[in-house]
């Protein structure tokens, strides 16, 4: 296996002068240019937490709401992401589009969001996906999948004809973000790199860093 594969990073570059002075807005829209070039999944962004000790975990998880706010997304608040958030409410969240040779970081604290926004969320979801919030006891051990599988069925029986409710446990978070770093890949490893920071009063600081 060759682990020295080696990649030229000519795409585009990242100037000071042409990014907005608001890092949610050039976070949409670089977004909105990773749909349109059409990345997969451009909304999948590694959400990095730690439990009360500091061990460090991470995953994917999909965006779903983005606005001067923060960043939403929906998990269980049993699974080990939820009692991480919990017992150390603070996040990093990384965008890879490999496409577009670009990465951003959010870094900030988490927020719950509100039951009226979570069951708006929840009602917008597919059927099958609102059954499967209930069907899998998320990161539990399982003897095998059809253990899923029946319980899949089960709650079809339950709901049929019914909408399904949000599972009480099924909840959204909100990264409230207080540092962005917006990464450019260029020539020769000489990499565009600039980070947002949240002063006190709302405002943000830019500055460009080594890469």
């Amino acid at each position: 296996m060759n682990l020295y594969l080696r990649k030229e990073y000519s795409r585009g570059l990242l100037l000071e002068s042409e990014v907005d002075p608001n890092p949610i807005r050039q976070l949409q829209r670089w977004l909105q240019e990773a749909i349109e070039v059409q990345v997969v999944e451009p909304h999948a962004m590694c959400l990095a937490t730690a439990d009360a000790q500091g061990h460090p975990d991470a995953r994917f998880v999909l965006l779903r709401g983005l606005d001067e706010r923060g960043l939403v997304f929906y998990t269980n608040a049993n699974s080990p992401k939820g009692r991480q958030l919990r017992q150390n409410p603070y996040a990093t969240a990384v965008f890879w589009w490999s496409p577009l040779e670009r990465q951003v970081r959010v870094q900030g604290m988490v927020e719950t969001v509100s039951k009226e926004e979570a069951d708006a969320y929840f009602a917008s979801r597919p059927r099958e996906h609102q059954l499967a919030a209930w069907a899998s006891p998320q990161s539990e051990v399982i003897p095998n999948r059809q253990v899923l599988e029946a319980r899949m069925a089960e709650l079809e029986r339950q709901y049929e004809g019914r909408p399904v409710p949000r599972p009480p446990y099924w909840i959204g978070y909100r990264i409230v973000p207080h540092t962005f770093e917006f990464w450019q890949g260029r020539p020769h490893r000489l990499h565009d790199r600039l980070r947002y920071t949240r002063h006190p009063d709302g405002s943000w600081k830019i500055e460009r860093l080594a890469p």
